[in-house]
């Protein structure tokens, strides 16, 4: 016996010899009451009444073996329900059974009538013992209920409603809440009553009745609604000033661990405002595209680049290599992944893209078979001041890792892009664009698969607009919002790395994947949102503050050009577009030209780019600066780069920034 066991059976025997030393007190009353009301309380003959007093313990005996079979010794009756209620009758009719039998074998006289009427007392006076402690701790419970402060009003009279209330008002140590009303659209549902609680009214009466019932937090329950009408629910919350949290969406509540519903329920996210539904993916597919899989992320210390981590490490891949520049985002998600997955073969390893030598041997040594490149300067306005290392970082990184694929024989090559990339008007856009065509002349030169996914912002990324909000919001304000029209896609990093690696596992070279990412969000709507759920009104409390579009900044971002097309997979959330066709020989020449002007920190590199990528709107005031300096591109000779044997016009770039 382990020593949980033995703990176990040591904490539960007190109850065990309490309710054993009952039902031998209950089998005595309902014998003795049995016989008696068989004969109308009066003249029992006395052979029927010393044999139900001279067997009684080996009935006992034979109640004991059933009751310990159907578990009724070991069951937690605070939570009892209809379940113990039939394994009740179920045990005492067996009992009955065979004490019929044994008592008919052995020629042991007894009125039939005496069996039937003994198994009703039974059940009753079983129930009794064993439900009694439910009556009295429910009406314990009622009365620790009255003293709860914080009136409450429930969003959603379902399954999830029901679990809230049960869980709420059966545990008062650790929830404060007092559910005083609930609302439902259902109008079947309106006036009447879920566990003793009146339905009041749908969501149009939130308002009407948090200022009837003074209520003071609202918990939405609605776990399987759409994005649309929880953003429906939660303008209505809003207009009462109360608290508002959530249930999470059952993708969401898979996920977690806990089964108790109460520690599901969390405040009202960011998250919550996203313009579509939660993106659900293959996981089967993910997971056989990865098992016993070398797979390489590079960038994997940063926000996309850690997730993706997490995830793949889930997939039970052969070994997980690491690669990123910065060494304390690499710590922590090793740390992070050490603690989880003990046996996970993980290699973290430190260096930079931009190092052709470091590159090569990390492949040369792992041959992985699958590469996640997240490694990647993101940054707009930072790009627009330092345009040539957003194109050594993001181009070149791009090109040197994409070639080891090649060299080394990796399966599968998955770019991670963004929404930017279209039709540019930033160079970190442009640079991406350029990581696409990079992508794209690859797959067409080798056997490896060249994919790019491509998707909108990142909610709480590192960098993004929620903790600035976050950080702005909790020194007072004001909010700065560039421009009150501007509008982006958004997405969570875990959906984000989901379709990463749904597009890796479908991939069959050359595509451009797209997610359909809904509606746009406003940001001064998501602004408004941030300091409505950091409990503060806007204008009064914090102040938004306009600043005007920064250098290379859209009023909105596209997905996909209109040259692209659009087609849909099996998940109906993804798309493919097909890639532009280019010049892929002059591409990868003027590629070699871009090396060498980089690297010679040029100050003309936004208008190189520009005639590179058609698509990219380089801005007046740089054009005009530009080509006051910038002529012609100047052909450039074979001294800075190396014959690569595969491709004739693809060169090995060998200079490498030494930072």
């Amino acid at each position: 016996m382990t020593k949980k066991v033995k703990s176990l059976f040591k904490e539960k025997l007190p109850n065990i010899i309490l309710f054993v030393l009952l039902d031998f007190l209950v089998l005595i009353l309902a014998s003795t009451f049995a016989i008696w009301i068989r004969f109308d309380l009066g003249n029992v003959p006395q052979p029927f009444l010393h044999n139900s007093y001279q067997f009684i313990l080996i009935d006992f005996l034979i109640i004991f073996a059933i009751y310990s079979i159907f578990k009724l010794y070991t069951s937690v009756w605070k939570y009892a329900s209809i379940i113990e209620l039939i394994d009740i009758i179920l045990a005492n009719f067996l009992f009955e059974i065979l004490t019929y039998i044994y008592k008919l074998i052995f020629d042991i006289s007894m009125p039939r009538s005496y069996y039937l009427i003994e198994f009703f007392l039974l059940v009753m006076l079983t129930c009794a013992t064993r439900l009694g402690y439910r009556v009295a701790r429910t009406l314990h419970i009622k009365f620790e209920n009255q003293k709860k402060n914080v009136k409450t009003m429930l969003i959603g009279a379902g399954d999830a409603g029901r679990m809230i209330i049960d869980e709420i008002y059966n545990n008062s140590d650790i929830c404060d809440s007092k559910i005083i009303c609930v609302v439902d659209d259902d109008k079947n549902k309106v006036n009447h009553y879920i566990k003793g609680l009146k339905i009041e009214g749908s969501t149009k009466d939130i308002e009407m009745l948090a200022d009837k019932y003074r209520i003071e937090e609202i918990i939405i329950a609605i776990p399987s609604a759409s994005k649309e009408t929880i953003d429906k629910i939660v303008t209505e919350c809003h207009k009462t000033g109360c608290k508002i949290k959530i249930l999470p969406s059952i993708y969401l509540s898979m996920n977690e661990k806990t089964t108790s519903v109460i520690s599901q329920i969390r405040p009202l996210s960011y998250e919550d405002f996203l313009g579509r539904d939660q993106i659900i993916v293959n996981d089967n597919q993910i997971k056989e595209s990865l098992n016993g899989k070398v797979v390489l992320v590079t960038g994997g210390g940063g926000s996309i680049g850690s997730e993706l981590c997490r995830q793949i490490a889930k997939a039970n891949p052969k070994t997980l290599v690491i690669f990123d520049i910065y060494e304390n985002n690499a710590y922590d998600i090793q740390q992070e992944l050490k603690h989880k997955y003990p046996h996970l073969d993980l290699v973290v390893l430190i260096g930079s893209v931009r190092n052709t030598n470091r590159v090569n041997s990390i492949f040369e040594q792992y041959r992985p078979d699958i590469v996640y490149h997240a490694a990647a300067h993101k940054h707009v306005p930072l790009m627009e001041d330092s345009p040539n290392e957003a194109i050594k970082n993001n181009v070149f990184g791009t090109y040197k890792v994409a070639a080891a694929a090649d060299r080394y024989g990796t399966k599968r090559f998955v770019l991670i892009s963004t929404d930017k990339a279209v039709n540019p008007t930033n160079i970190m856009g442009a640079s991406k664009r350029m990581c696409e065509m990079i992508v794209q002349a690859f797959n067409n030169r080798s056997n490896t698969d060249y994919v790019a996914v491509r998707f909108g912002n990142v909610l709480g990324s590192n960098g993004s607009v929620i903790p600035l909000f976050k950080k702005q919001i909790a020194e007072g304000g004001p909010v700065t919002v560039t421009h009150p029209d501007v509008v982006r896609y958004f997405m969570t990093i875990p959906e984000a790395v989901s379709l990463v690696l749904e597009a890796g596992a479908v991939a069959r070279g050359g595509e451009i994947f797209v997610l359909d990412m809904g509606d746009p969000v406003k940001i001064d709507d998501l602004a408004r949102n941030l300091i409505r759920l950091s409990g503060y009104t806007v204008g009064e409390d914090i102040e938004i503050e306009y600043t005007g579009l920064r250098p290379g900044e859209k009023l909105y971002e596209e997905l996909l050009m209109d040259e692209e097309g659009l087609q849909q997979t099996a998940n109906k959330m993804i798309y493919v577009g097909k890639p532009i066709e280019f010049d892929e020989d002059e591409f990868l020449l003027n590629l070699e030209k871009l090396y060498t002007y980089a690297y010679d920190e040029t100050e003309q590199m936004k208008a190189m780019v520009a005639r590179i990528v058609p698509t990219y709107h380089i801005r007046p005031e740089d054009k005009k600066r530009d080509s006051q300096k910038f002529k012609r591109v100047v052909p450039m000779g074979d001294s800075e780069v190396g014959q690569y044997e595969p491709f004739r016009q693809n060169r090995t770039l060998k200079r490498d920034d030494e930072e």
